[in-house]
């Protein structure tokens, strides 16, 4: 029926910092916007704003609700891709090289094949700053040591281009 109200929204589990979950009734230490209620574009430029503050679990989040609209879309592995990335970094931040180098390994198999730049995003400059970070990490693997310190770097944005 036309009239019937709106489900409520999903409860929310509350979380740390890093997106790990905690016990039900503890007090959450993430904040995160509304991404559903955002379009695409707007979601992907709230990523990319948490993913410069160091937010990666939330970049990925928004990405993550970037792929869910672009489903059956060219943009869909763009999108999933990112969506890993985001997961890859959460995973260094939570002390795990092996996650960040899987995910990393499928982000970069992603994010690139819609060229450079997309989506107000220099791709081959982010690709080369995620193979560094990756190779950290796989390094920190090997060597059977801790991650170091996560080099903090922005995502790279693409020139714009004067009409005149």
């Amino acid at each position: 029926m036309p009239d019937d109200p709106a489900p409520p929204p999903p409860s929310k589990r509350p979380r740390d910092e890093y997106g790990r979950p905690l016990p039900d009734g503890s007090p959450t230490r993430l904040e995160l916007p509304d991404f559903d209620a955002m379009t695409m574009d707007e979601a992907h430029a709230e990523a990319i704003r948490l993913f410069d503050a160091g937010n990666y679990f939330g970049a990925h989040e928004a990405w993550e609700t970037c792929w869910a609209l672009s489903k059956d879309s060219a943009e869909e592995e763009f999108f999933k891709g990112l969506a890993q990335l985001g997961a890859g970094y959460t995973h260094w931040q939570r002390g795990n090289p092996l996650g960040v180098v899987q995910l990393l390994d499928r982000a970069l198999a992603r994010i690139g094949l819609m060229g450079s730049p997309y989506g107000g995003v220099d791709i081959d400059a982010f690709t080369a700053q995620v193979a560094e970070v990756r190779a950290l990490a796989q390094q920190a693997l090997d060597r059977g040591e801790p991650l170091p310190d996560l080099p903090r770097r922005p995502v790279p944005l693409a020139q714009r281009q004067d009409s005149s």
